[in-house]
């Protein structure tokens, strides 16, 4: 194994030894290299004051940019990667790029601390669609928080900035990079100490195998949105992590005529547009899920994994009846994912075992599914509830009903009793006023700073009774809420 961290910076291949495999991005940049454009305001992932980009090589030789969270981003996570921060976008001769010359003829900042993470993220956009629809600018500046404009000028100054061309000294850094990250995909596969501390980040699955079996009290890493805050929040000490993110076999999304199997290390914006073609409602789910930043960084497989009450995929991958693959050395197995969720904190994961794919059904057009997530913000919120239901019928009797929920448990959970009720019965007012009521026994939730036990019974049942409305009569789906049907109450 490599023992040295190489990554592309400002048009070079840069070289780390002596790394704290769990220091932070944006805590390098500041301390050690004193590039303090990218900021610190939450440490958390969410305020998007340190969004840098980062550049990543695709199979037709392109380089993808995308925008991340530096406060959650490890440093050996940069591995064969490009880096690029709020400095290196400006010419050498101070001419400004077009992003930040717009952000100034638009008066878009203010105290100016957010300025440089709203630059990156309008950047890494530009290197994508490009787009000057306000509804995408909104969705990639979600993740973007500034106390001061109120974001018309920066929306703004973000569909200016479509209009024009990177700036020429750019230019020349972007054809070198591709030669670079080509060079870097040749690299055995990183692994060294520090300290007590070891980091690696095996290339295969065969290689991740071996390891967790050397080493089976490892911390398994992938976009780092939630071991991330491990370290910024809780101060942990991770002795031994596997990064999962080099892993090519993990980041396959396969198509079949009955399935659609996504791997564990495909991140939440690649999965977007395939969830989106296939399940209109989850696709729009994904669209909630955190912020741009996060997506780009967090995977299906680890929000599974984490095994969290709260996760919003979940509940509705169990509503859709899908199958999880886990591997070891010993071999596959697949199980229901809901039964992967044995109780709060605990998951049906062996040791040297490892969340390998999801796989998921496709559903005819005869059936229904609705997802619907309630948060008190419509944009980059953890769910007090989130509801998920699947529904076959046969004429106007109910054949098969899943119905699933997120924070209404220890675990995402079956509505059992409710299904029950429904199953064999005609999709009716009277049976859904049956089942609703059965849900008292199905669910005991909790009290928290996000809902009530009360307040989340009352909404888990009337999103059933949303969901019959909108199978019974579509015309009140759209008048109700428009595109899609799930809620933003």
């Amino acid at each position: 194994m490599r023992h040295k961290i190489r990554f592309v910076h400002n048009g070079q291949i840069r070289e780390l030894e002596n790394c704290d495999p769990t220091q932070s991005v944006l805590n390098f940049l500041r301390y050690e290299d004193a590039l303090t454009g990218t900021k610190e305001g939450c440490a958390e992932g969410d305020c998007g004051a340190c969004t840098v980009v980062l550049g990543d090589l695709q199979k037709d030789g392109s380089v993808r940019y995308q925008a991340v969270n530096a406060c959650i981003q490890f440093m050996p996570m940069l591995d064969g990667k490009e880096l690029l921060t709020i400095e290196d976008l400006k010419s050498p001769n101070g001419d400004l790029h077009p992003v930040q010359d717009a952000m100034v003829k638009n008066n878009a900042t203010q105290c100016g601390f957010c300025t440089p993470g709203f630059v990156m993220s309008i950047f890494a956009e530009r290197q994508g669609r490009n787009s000057k629809d306000a509804a995408d600018i909104n969705d990639v500046l979600a993740g973007n928080l500034c106390r001061c404009t109120g974001y018309g000028t920066i929306i703004q100054a973000a569909k200016d900035a479509a209009d024009h061309a990177d700036t020429p000294s750019f230019d020349p850094i972007k054809s070198q990079t591709a030669g670079h990250l080509r060079e870097l995909k040749n690299d055995p596969s990183l692994g060294y100490q520090w300290h007590d501390r070891r980091y690696f980040a095996p290339k295969t699955t065969e290689e991740l195998t071996a390891l967790l079996e050397d080493h089976p009290n490892a911390v398994l890493l992938s976009g780092s949105t939630d071991v991330g805050l491990w370290v910024s929040k809780l101060h942990k000490e991770l002795k031994t992590i596997i990064y999962l993110g080099q892993i090519e076999e993990l980041q396959q999304i396969k198509l079949t005529e009955t399935d659609l199997t996504i791997g564990a290390g495909v991140t939440y914006s690649e999965a977007w547009p395939v969830l989106s073609e296939h399940f209109e409602d989850l696709g729009e789910l994904v669209r909630r899920i955190a912020s741009t930043q996060i997506r780009n960084s967090g995977t299906i497989g680890g929000n599974i994994a984490n095994g969290s009450p709260i996760g919003d995929m979940p509940p509705a991958l169990i509503a859709l009846n899908a199958t999880l693959t886990l591997q070891s050395a010993t071999g596959r197995r697949e199980i229901a994912l809901e039964d992967f969720f044995i109780e709060y904190g605990k998951q049906d994961l062996r040791a040297g075992e490892f969340v390998e794919k999801v796989s998921i059904p496709l559903s005819t057009k005869e059936n229904h599914f609705r997802n619907y997530k309630i948060s008190k913000r419509f944009d980059q919120d953890i769910s007090a509830v989130c509801g998920a239901f699947y529904l076959s019928l046969k004429s106007d009797t109910v054949e098969d009903v899943r119905i699933c929920y997120g924070g209404m448990a220890g675990t995402p959970l079956r509505a059992s009793l409710a299904e029950a009720e429904l199953r064999g019965k005609v999709w009716s007012q009277e049976t859904v006023q049956q089942a609703m009521a059965l849900m008292t026994q199905d669910y005991q939730p909790m009290s928290d700073m996000r809902a009530s036990s009360e307040y989340r019974m009352m909404a888990a049942q009337n999103l059933l009774q949303k969901f019959f409305v909108e199978t019974t009569a579509p015309e009140i789906q759209t008048r109700l809420v428009g595109k899609g049907g799930l809620s933003d109450a």
